[in-house]
């Protein structure tokens, strides 16, 4: 079976707020100049916010 890639979550985002998920894809696009290509931001359902993630590594 083939293993998932390892996400890190960069910023989280309530899904509450008055403008749904701009701020977390204004913040993903942000991030793909400086090298993390690959962020981009998904729904985390039981939290029920906005997850900015990428599959590299980050230093924390």
């Amino acid at each position: 079976m083939p293993t998932q890639p390892q996400r890190s979550v960069l910023e989280r985002f309530p899904a509450g707020g008055p403008c749904g998920s701009w701020p977390a894809e204004e913040y993903a696009a942000a991030q793909r100049p400086q090298g993390t290509t690959d962020a981009r931001v998904v729904m985390d359902l039981s939290s029920d916010q906005f997850l900015v993630v990428t599959t590299r590594p980050t230093e924390r």
